[in-house]
């Protein structure tokens, strides 16, 4: 026992010719295409959570229009439950005209104008409108606030520690607006998994045209490199050049983060390197299947005294290529488990180091269903601690 967490003994069923490898990885992560210009960057393989690079991943800093994930993702998560229709129209005030229409990137909303939720959402992923952020906030809530409360709930659900949102769009709030690298990945993560369809619906576009003015999306990989499809770029003066992207090969989806750069050059061509580099320098290799047993978890007076651990998922992870990093894993749970246990009940951890890359966790499942103890067995458990 340490810290509360029992520590399952012996290694985990992870396939014996990958444990056995010893060779030195080929590629490290001193060896990806990242300047020293560039103060904060992290490079995630989404399927694991493994990470491939990082720099500064927990550093704080101003995302600028990066901001707009969140609006978008908020936006999503109430259209999802049916509290912001995709074709309700919104009408356009005199108010936000003047406070937000051609204020830094915008959409150009005039007031009178009458676009649907679907084409403001459009709007801030695409033309990064801080018009239409605005806009999308006043027709959900009717204020700021009520907007930022949403927005500041999600993170605070997503596990965003590092995040707070002062503003809808990242327009400069005096530095209220700050996240991570490491909470964009999480953002970046949920907006994709959660909602595939709105992600490739209003993400990776090329452009969009809103009262007879066509702007291009900004982003540096979409169309640009094989498999990506989004997300946002960010800048202003005291932010810098920020970018949170993703790609996917062959179903295997990377999500990267670069910020504080010093040019939009240098962060589009580190952005486009970078991922790159993920895909040609790492292979995805399967650890463990759906289903499979990793070890046991002792069961606090239940009618079993033990209930296998499995995946939950088929886990996948990215080896150096062309080498044979060593894989070391130990499985962790609070123990010992009380009795109910239901099946697919998450009860341990399994934690994965693979050559000299940082370690990524897999959480494991009950197999079964452990009922309580009946009174015969509860009366032995209590036999055997008077004797121990």
């Amino acid at each position: 026992m340490c810290l509360g967490f029992g520590v399952v003994s012996g290694a985990p069923a992870i396939p014996q010719e990958i444990l056995t490898e010893t060779v030195a990885p080929a590629h490290r992560a001193k060896d990806a295409p990242v300047g020293e210009e560039i103060p904060v960057a992290l490079l995630v393989d989404m399927s694991s959570g493994q990470i491939l690079f990082a720099r500064e991943a927990d550093r704080r800093f101003i995302p600028a229009s990066v901001t707009k994930v969140m609006t978008a993702y908020t936006a999503f998560q109430l259209s999802e439950k049916g509290e912001l229709p995709l074709d309700r129209h919104f009408l356009v005030s005199q108010q936000l005209e003047d406070e937000w229409s051609g204020e830094g990137s915008s959409m150009f909303l005039k007031a009178g104008d009458r676009p649907t939720i679907d084409e403001l959402i459009m709007g801030a992923t695409t033309v990064s409108g801080n018009d239409a952020c605005v806009a999308l906030a006043m027709a959900s809530t009717g204020t700021l606030d009520g907007w930022l409360d949403l927005m500041n709930a999600n993170a605070r659900a997503l596990g965003m520690k590092n995040t707070h949102f002062g503003s809808p769009n990242g327009f400069p709030d005096g530095g209220s607006t700050y996240t991570s690298a490491n909470d964009l990945v999480r953002l970046a993560t949920a907006t994709i998994r959660d909602y595939p369809s709105y992600y490739d619906r209003y993400f990776g576009n090329h452009g969009f045209r809103w009262n007879n003015i066509t702007q291009a999306n900004h982003d540096p990989i979409s169309g640009k490199v094989e498999g990506a499809d989004g997300l946002k770029t960010g800048y202003t003066n005291e932010a810098g050049y920020t970018f949170v992207g993703s790609a996917e090969r062959e179903g295997r989806r990377l999500i990267l983060v670069i910020a504080g750069a010093p040019s939009a050059h240098q962060r589009d061509r580190t952005a486009r390197d970078l991922i790159e580099w993920g895909f040609d320098a790492f292979t995805t290799t399967r650890l463990l299947t759906e289903g499979q047993v990793i070890a046991n978890a002792r069961i606090q007076v239940g009618a079993q005294d033990m209930v296998p651990l499995v995946a939950a998922n088929d886990v996948m992870a990215s080896l150096p290529a062309n080498s044979a990093a060593p894989v070391r894993a130990s499985v962790t749970y609070r123990g010992p488990v009380s009795a109910p246990v239901t099946a697919g009940d998450e009860l341990a951890t399994l934690h994965v180091t693979i050559g000299d890359q940082p370690g990524f966790d897999v959480p494991l499942v009950a197999a079964r269903k452990v009922e309580p103890a009946g009174p015969l067995r509860r009366i032995a458990a209590g036999l055997r601690r008077l004797t121990t």
